[in-house]
């Protein structure tokens, strides 16, 4: 089964951007996802292509007009949920992208300007969708990212299923720090440990880690963590 993307957005050049390189341009090129660009300019009606306007009741900027934004996602095919990136949207975490990497694929619509007009999120049950407490100047760049979080988790990408197993947010710890040769480094010596050859020891050293690094730098996650162990 093929991953497809379907995307919604104002600047369909702006795609596949960085998935077209590394794992996602690879994975891209051997068909286990696929993506299609609409622009949503092409479903206007108007010599102008008018996509936006001013705010009702007032206020600074303009909002993508309903009846553009809906026929734009009423005409164009797409499998699986409708995804709006926005700033007040829910938190994309990775069980969500383990969830939409299970499927069949998703629409992404990426807002620009102020945002886009409420009712198209009602009646086109839009599901919006946030990747961190900032603002971007469109929702490209946040789609992007999102994209490559659940393209990296679809079967055969990154060739081996283990390497997702100790990775930060798998199962709610962080993940802990990595060493490679030399031995020696400005000073600074791997963990004998990790020299061992006991791999127990080694995995339980890990998880110690794990755990020191999420509840020194990550209050939140480690409150559920701990909570979820009982």
């Amino acid at each position: 089964m093929t991953f497809r993307a379907t995307i919604l957005t104002l600047f369909p050049d702006m795609f596949p951007g960085t998935l077209g390189h590394s794992l996602a341009g690879k994975a891209l090129a051997e068909g286990k996802w696929a993506y299609e660009a609409h622009d949503i300019r092409a479903h206007t009606t108007d010599r102008h292509r008018t996509v936006d306007d001013h705010p009702a009741g007032g206020g600074a900027g303009m909002v993508l007009k309903p009846d553009i934004l809906a026929r734009a996602i009423d005409t164009t095919p797409h499998k699986g949920p409708r995804l709006l990136m926005s700033p007040r949207g829910t938190s994309f975490t990775q069980s969500l992208a383990r969830e939409l990497a299970q499927g069949e694929g998703c629409m992404i619509i990426c807002g620009r300007f102020e945002g886009i007009d409420e009712r198209v999120i009602e009646n086109r049950q839009l599901q919006e969708v946030s990747i961190g407490d900032f603002i971007l100047s469109g929702g490209e760049p946040a789609a992007l990212t999102m994209l490559d979080s659940i393209i990296r988790l679809l079967p055969g990408v990154m060739g081996h299923d283990e390497s997702h197993a100790e990775e930060s947010f798998e199962d709610g710890l962080l993940e802990h720090p990595h060493y490679t040769k030399p031995r020696i480094w400005e000073g600074l010596e791997t963990p004998e440990i990790l020299s061992s050859g006991d791999h127990k020891a080694i995995a339980k050293w890990k998880l110690q880690k794990r755990e020191e690094l999420t509840k020194l730098r990550r209050p939140d996650l480690w409150e559920k963590y701990v909570k979820a162990k009982g």
